[in-house]
């Protein structure tokens, strides 16, 4: 594992080194800058004015070369051209085939020059952070700013790279019309039944995609998932994992991911009205709807640890805990136990797999589709939400077989007792195992078989944040050189995956752990929001069981439609601006103003809940709910989009992994949430709500103030 300044120098084109950005001398200069201005011999002036020149100077160094080689680049296209329009007035199939390989050895020394640019620009993006890191100054947005919109900017000389388009564009065309004109003259035994297209163009597509960083709806919603991406991945791994990829075992995984969303808010409609049948308060229900949540907090974990192993056995584990648990759920009733119906609940908790669902498509889902696979997890869940309240609603009826009683009550737990059997039959009979690599000390591997980009990026330090000397020796150089971009707060200098709950938790910076917090935040404000709605609409409003399961039915089938108008108008940032000022814009800019405005929304939303004067009407408890319901859900979606950018990559495999630690702290909230409805309960149903929401107000208002706090680091 490797640092970014090591990968970079490894993956430079030995005869172009001098022409790259300089890394290493600008992480240094910046290391000098931050020990001048503590011991006041510079200021933060001259400083900003010194290294502004030398950034300047490194792309102008970039951009000249970059010009010099798109014009070695057209000169041979123009010359192929040439034997192009020859070679139309007298067809001769060898010499177009000979023709095509001429364009495709273009294309490869293309595709070279796109990965010396992509180089050159996660490098200046990573030193841009670095400075605003260090001196906790923008930087970044004046510097962007001021050459990004110049007329004579080189910075988009570099980074929108047209010249780069035109030829890509060019050798495009010329290797289509080649291969028609090649079928021409072939055999019709020769003719593939399906035209391919060239592989080495789809090497510099891919590339052009990194380096634009260009975005869509399917990207944006897939890294609500927090399955990490690596910046620069490697084809070779991407390999090892098409040879492992079986769509039926993936869609299993999303399908499990579907029923037990389902099977969570399935009962919320109906769970007051059950404790009620039971001998128990109405608010009780907070304790049965969090009781799964109690149980996820550690099934989590050994999901984690289990998926380490095997995906097939833990899903088996799962179905028939989860079918144990609806069915105690379900017999609870004519049990009259409340302890049968908690116990049920827990079992289902205990069979949460959201940890093994996350970590398949981690591991065993090419890189072409993981994004798209990330995005059909997230919306199997939004769908299950919504599904869940939506069935209880249909399922408004009773009647007896011998002496079990089927109402409204127990049939959530009936359903979906015969749905995890279902699934457990089809899981037996056509998941597949992939050939599982084995783990080490928490690290894989097939980690080790080859370079993984950004793992040094996470290595922490061993060193004073403040060198007060140069590097003497080679290995002191190598360790310099390891110094973490991204995570310069952390404290451990191992490469590995983090072997603990604390361990990992240390990996964490400021900016990380605020978006951690924020997170706890919305998923506390909107589990407040479901589990107590039953209660409060029945007490208010005297709703039926219809009307409170339409009402959370209409709640959940707003994440989707949230989310394509939030990842549209990112996307359509990054089409403005398909450069890196688009990247530091939208990421560090856009995002973060939407990050905080969506904050003030779900605040303003929980105020607007409060009864206090005058009767309590359905619109405004409709509309305070919309409110904080999909501006929590805007603000899920963005919070952990930049989570997945800054979120160490070492958290991004091994038991602990970033995606553990979103689920763990997305559970807490839930089971604190449920816990403080069911504590409130003891003071009334009258003052129910209002004793709820005064801790969501506070909790939401110390997000905001985290955020303001650490804003600038939030990207």
């Amino acid at each position: 594992m490797v640092a970014f300044g090591k990968k970079l120098k490894e993956r430079q084109i030995q005869e172009w080194q001098g022409y790259y950005i300089n890394y290493k001398l600008m992480k240094k200069k910046v290391r000098q800058y931050a020990q001048q201005i503590q011991v006041g011999s510079q200021d933060r002036r001259h400083v900003l004015k010194e290294f502004s020149r030398m950034l300047d100077n490194q792309i102008e160094k970039t951009v000249l070369f970059l010009l010099e080689q798109q014009g070695l680049l057209a000169s041979r296209i123009s010359k192929l051209g040439e034997q192009h329009a020859e070679i139309l007035q007298q067809p001769d199939i060898s010499k177009i085939i000979e023709l095509r390989e001429e364009y495709r050895t273009v294309a490869v020394d293309l595709l070279k020059l796109l990965n010396f640019v992509e180089m050159n620009a996660i490098g200046l993006r990573k030193i841009l952070k670095k400075f605003d890191k260090r001196f906790g100054y923008r930087f970044t947005d004046h510097y962007v700013s001021t050459r990004a919109n110049h007329p004579y900017s080189q910075l988009q000389q570099v980074f929108k790279h047209v010249g780069l388009g035109a030829v890509i564009g060019a050798i495009s065309r010329n290797l289509a019309d080649l291969q028609d004109r090649q079928g021409s003259y072939l055999s019709i035994y020769d003719q593939p039944s399906v035209p391919l297209q060239d592989p080495v163009i789809d090497s510099v597509k891919a590339a052009v995609d990194r380096l634009t960083n260009s975005t869509n709806f399917l990207q944006y919603l897939g890294q609500h998932a927090l399955i990490m991406q690596e910046e620069l991945p490697s084809p070779a791994e991407d390999h090892v994992v098409d040879e492992k990829y079986h769509f039926m075992s993936l869609f299993l995984n999303l399908a499990n991911t579907f029923l037990y969303m389902v099977n969570t808010y399935i009962v919320v409609p109906t769970a007051d009205n059950y404790a009620m049948s039971l001998g128990a308060a109405p608010t009780v229900c907070g304790v049965v709807i969090g009781a799964m949540a109690v149980a996820q907090v550690f099934s989590s974990v050994y999901f984690s640890a289990w998926s380490n192993k095997s995906y097939f056995r833990p899903l088996v584990f799962s179905s028939i805990v989860l079918l144990l648990g609806n069915v105690l759920y379900a017999l609870a009733y004519d049990l009259d136990s409340i302890a049968i119906l908690l116990i049920g609940r827990l079992c289902c908790g205990l069979g949460s797999a959201r940890a093994v669902n996350r970590r398949y498509i981690s591991d065993c889902v090419p890189l072409k589709i993981r994004m798209q696979a990330s995005a059909s997890f997230v919306s199997a869940s939004a769908l299950g939400m919504a599904c869940g309240p939506a069935l209880a609603g249909l399922l408004q009826t009773k009647f007896k077989i011998y002496k079990i009683t089927f109402n409204d009550n127990t049939l959530p737990g009936w359903v979906m007792a015969i749905a995890w059997l279902i699934y457990l039959v089809v899981l037996w009979f056509t998941f597949k195992e992939p050939s599982h690599v084995t783990e080490e000390n928490g690290v894989s591997q097939k980690a080790t078989a080859g370079p993984v980009e950004n793992d040094g990026l996470e290595s922490g330090l061993v060193q004073p944040l403040l060198l007060t000397s140069e590097k003497q020796n080679q290995d002191e150089e190598e360790e310099e050189e390891e110094d973490d971009d991204d995570s310069e707060e952390a404290s451990i200098a191992s490469h590995k995956a983090a072997p603990s709950i604390g361990s990992a938790y240390r990996l964490l910076t400021p900016s990380v752990k605020v978006q951690l917090l924020i997170y706890f935040m919305l998923k506390y404000a909107m589990e407040i929001l479901l589990s107590e709605s039953s209660v409060i609409t029945t007490y208010y409003f005297n709703w039926s069981t219809t009307s409170v399961a339409i009402f959370l039915a209409c709640l959940g089938l707003t994440v989707l439609p949230v989310n394509i108008v939030v990842g549209s108008y990112i996307s359509n940032l990054f089409e403005d601006r398909s450069d890196v000022t688009g990247w530091l814009y939208c990421r560090g800019g856009h995002s973060r103003q939407i990050l905080l405005a969506s904050e003030i929304m779900v605040c303003l939303g929980i105020i607007l809940s409060f009864h206090i004067i005058g009767p309590y009407t359905v619109p405004q408890y409709v509309l305070s709910a919309f409110i904080t319901f999909v501006f929590a859900e805007v603000l899920e979606g963005v919070n952990l989009s930049l989570l997945s950018r800054v979120m160490s990559s070492r958290l991004s495999r091994g038991t602990y992994n970033g995606g553990l630690l979103s689920t763990e702290a997305g559970t807490l909230a839930r089971v604190v949430a449920d816990g403080t409805i069911t504590l409130a309960g003891y003071l009334g149903q009258s003052r129910l709500l209002n004793v709820t929401l005064i801790p969501s107000l506070l909790i939401c208002i110390s997000s905001i103030i985290a955020t303001l706090y650490t804003y600038n680091s939030l990207y």
